[in-house]
């Protein structure tokens, strides 16, 4: 069974138009290549009709995939989200314990991921650890190499 993402509408629309993409341009794109592959002749030692059929497999999963996620995905208002606590969409300013490192994240869903611009997975090991905490707070977070511990900073939407 699938669950629910929370999405900003901005995030859902981005899913919305990836999808529009992969059905309006690329199915029929890799249909096309299918058929000129198949006007060449003999198929069974054909690599092109083989590429594209392979090509056209791998597309309809992410179409699948991809549709899976939208109809799970719900719009959060996030006027309503309690600011006193680490929650979905909420910017964290931690520091490292450790090393006095700081760092800010948006904690977002899966596909929103995007580390290089602050974008941190609610379902990663730190994002988990994170939710729930407040202002102050040391946050002791399991990740692989160990336990890390963060000081939470600040919270904003």
């Amino acid at each position: 069974m699938s669950k629910v993402s929370y999405y900003t509408a901005e995030g859902l629309k981005k899913l919305k138009d990836e999808l529009h993409h992969l059905e309006q341009v690329e199915r029929p794109r890799v249909s096309q290549e299918i058929a000129d592959a198949r006007d060449k002749g003999d198929l069974s030692e054909n690599a092109e009709y083989h590429a594209a059929k392979e090509e056209q497999s791998l597309l309809e999963f992410k179409i699948a995939k991809l549709k899976n996620v939208v109809a799970n995905a719900r719009i959060i208002d996030e006027s309503q989200l309690d600011t006193s606590k680490i929650l979905i969409h909420s910017v964290v300013k931690l520091k490292n314990t450790a090393n006095g490192m700081e760092f800010t994240y948006t904690l977002v869903a899966d596909s929103e991921t995007d580390i290089r611009n602050g974008k941190l997975s609610v379902n990663s090991p730190i994002g988990k650890g994170l939710l729930g905490k407040s202002l102050g707070e040391i946050a002791e977070i399991q990740v692989p190499n160990g336990i890390m511990k963060f000081e939470i900073m600040e919270i904003s939407r």
